[in-house]
């Protein structure tokens, strides 16, 4: 073994790299090898993995799954890795529109086809393709929902606090807590908001969550604008005895938010769930057609808007048709 090939051997023990990523890329054995990269350990990055695996299995591709753990280093050095292991595409759900464009446009000159997911790129004519939500919809989706909430058990008054991600995704947060102030204030303009608290992962949202309702109890929403300030907003709601007097909504729906929607205990009342899957599946999907030879034309550089679905406690038809068709996804 030479001295390089041990060197990524090395990088890959201590980084968690797949072990079959040290036995090189591109063509292996006939079979065309491709990447697809998460950021973070949820359901949401579950499904998103499972469209990636589904589309590269009925093209015929072999997919080497990794995770950045919300590290843009290490995203970086994921990505080069792969450029060296000479893998013919990655599909990604990138950190930044900045950082993660500049090391994505490299490995696009180093000839790896590249298609993104959860983000919008407007700098990036690269890319194949690209698939993700619309952040400021889905913050006014249950923006308006919230907003009719407040208007009729409110009185059109409320004191809302916002666990957010802004230090993690500032352009996806921002848009995401834009929306959903803006549909309230469209019709409830006497609200209140308190400052954004980070808090996008379900433990520090518990923390974050409590100690916001010990120091303003008088707090009647919480929004949590992902799947861990959702499900940890709840936690806290209910840890402070606070269920009937604080209410939440979010983004992101999954088992634990079905269950906390059906809950007698009232406290969480709708979320916008977004559909990783499809995300997944339609940019490893693109991504073969480019590395296949195949016009991808009317995606090369552009992002497609895949829609989000609110999902309420006041529609119980309509959380058993999207835990249904969650379920059927997850069981594989």
């Amino acid at each position: 073994m030479n001295r390089r090939i041990s060197l990524i051997a090395l990088f890959a023990l201590f980084c968690g790299l797949p072990a079959m990523l040290m036995a090189g890329g591109g063509k292996q054995g006939g079979e065309q090898v491709v990447a697809g990269i998460v950021f973070q350990e949820d359901q949401f990055m579950k499904l998103l993995s499972l469209g990636y695996a589904d589309a590269a299995k009925e093209a015929g591709f072999r997919i080497l799954q990794a995770n950045t753990g919300n590290d843009q280093a290490r995203e970086a050095e994921l990505i080069n890795t792969y450029v060296d292991q000479k893998v013919a595409g990655i599909a990604i759900a990138p950190l930044s529109k900045e950082s993660s464009v500049a090391t994505l446009k490299r490995a696009s000159d180093a000839g790896v086809k590249i298609a993104v997911t959860n983000i919008n790129l407007s700098n990036a004519p690269f890319i194949v393709g690209g698939y993700t939500s619309d952040d400021k919809n889905l913050g006014a989706t249950v923006g308006a929902s919230a907003a009719d909430f407040i208007k009729t058990k409110l009185n059109g008054n409320a004191k809302v606090a916002i666990p957010g991600f802004y230090t993690l995704l500032p352009e996806q947060a921002a848009a995401r807590v834009d929306g959903f102030k803006e549909a309230i204030l469209k019709v409830n303009p006497n609200v209140q908001f308190l400052a954004p608290q980070e808090a996008w992962l379900q433990d520090v949202a518990v923390q974050k969550a409590g100690d916001l309702l010990t120091a303003n109890p008088d707090i009647d929403i919480i929004y949590g604008s992902n799947d861990g300030g959702t499900i940890g907003s709840v936690m806290a709601v209910k840890n402070a005895g606070r269920a009937g007097k604080t209410f939440v909504f979010g983004i992101d729906t999954g088992d634990q938010q079905i269950a906390m929607l059906r809950d007698s205990d009232n406290i969480l009342q709708a979320v916008t769930g977004q559909d990783p899957y499809s995300q997944g599946y339609n940019a490893m999907k693109v991504l073969a057609d480019a590395v296949n030879g195949k016009d991808v034309s009317k995606t090369q550089g552009k992002t497609v808007i895949v829609d989000g679905l609110l999902v309420s406690r006041s529609d119980p038809a309509g959380i058993d048709k999207f835990e249904k068709e969650l379920a059927a996804k997850l069981a594989r």
